[in-house]
């Protein structure tokens, strides 16, 4: 298995590409988010798009692991203004070098035991995670099993270094290939849920009305809060996307009614989904990858991609970490 390796290559065009754009790691979410328990006869991987509506467990964090996903994804994809706040973050947690990569870290997730297919080349014997506290930081790739374990079990914390004792509750890990250093990121879709935990440093929150968003640390808690934009910014086609997300899987990915999505903007973005409604999720996310404005990204040709987005295998192991870092050019 390889990484493919994507970097902006335009300016965003449209605003239907940019909700397919958005769109896509939302229905990502959701997918992986099933929990085995509601797969019966089906196999993940042939989920219909069609399905994935009556088979998920609505829930209230069903927009935080959208959330999740979609500030992964613009990391992964190079949107701006996403980039240029997560760079200003992970300069105030000392790291200055290479491009922001994010690492999706994903481990059983709203009781889902497996979420994406993965793989940890990218986690050298050599990474490691910055605390904030004195000492040498601890190299990342030999606590993941301790990490997945504490997730899991109350009683397997203590194990860990000091240092990150409370990093099993990162939902990314953002830093740079090119010093291998990474910060453990909360992302939170309601600022009030933010804890302090020890090995967290970033926050990933959207805007507040009346909030600065500017990017500043929260001394009680000891993480750098980083605010993404709303009006006509990023956490504007969030929402959008999710809304539409929402009306399709309410109709099993039929057209809602128009009062549901009385924006013909927003029609012709489910038009795309509801097109492939019969196809399973991991195709139609692959399909839909070249209308999320086309030559937005630019392949590296030196990293061969046999696992499209989306993908979902069975390894035996429960613990999953999924990188899908941005190299540096």
């Amino acid at each position: 298995m390889q990484i493919r390796a994507e970097k902006q290559n335009n300016p965003v065009a449209d605003e239907v590409s940019a909700l397919v754009a958005v769109t896509r790691p939302i229905i990502a979410g959701i997918y992986h988010s099933i929990g085995r328990d509601m797969l019966t006869t089906l196999r993940r991987e042939d989920i219909p798009l069609k399905l994935l509506g009556k088979i998920r467990s609505q829930g209230d964090g069903d927009t935080g692991i959208a959330f999740e996903y979609a500030v992964h994804d613009a990391v992964v994809n190079s949107v701006p203004i996403v980039v240029e706040r997560v760079a200003d973050a992970l300069g105030r947690c000392r790291i200055y070098q290479g491009d922001p990569a994010s690492i999706l870290f994903a481990i059983e997730k709203s009781g889902s035991q497996q979420l994406i297919s993965t793989e940890i080349d990218l986690i050298t014997a050599e990474s490691r995670v910055l605390s904030g506290e004195r000492g040498q930081p601890v190299k990342l790739k030999a606590q993941l099993n301790r990490l997945a374990a504490a997730f899991r079990r109350a009683n397997t914390r203590a194990q860990l270094p000091q240092s990150i004792r409370g990093l099993w509750k990162a939902d990314l890990f953002l830093g740079s290939t090119e010093p291998d250093h990474w910060v453990g990121t909360t992302v939170k879709i309601n600022r009030s849920h933010l804890e302090a935990a020890r090995g967290l440093r970033v926050a990933i929150v959207p805007s507040k009305a009346g909030v600065s968003d500017a990017i500043k640390k929260d001394e009680q808690k000891n993480l750098i809060i980083c605010p993404m934009p709303h009006d006509g910014s990023f956490m504007q086609v969030f929402y959008e996307g999710w809304r539409i997300v929402q009306a399709l899987c309410e109709t099993n990915f039929k057209m809602p009614k128009e009062v549901d999505l009385p924006s013909p903007i927003d029609r012709e973005v489910a038009r795309v989904y509801i097109e492939r409604r019969e196809f399973p999720v991991p195709d139609v996310l692959e399909a839909t990858k070249k209308f999320a404005q086309p030559e937005l990204l630019v392949a590296d040709e030196a990293s061969a991609a046999n696992v499209p987005f989306g993908a979902t295998v069975e390894p035996e192991t429960s613990t999953i970490i999924t990188p899908f870092p941005r190299m540096t050019s």
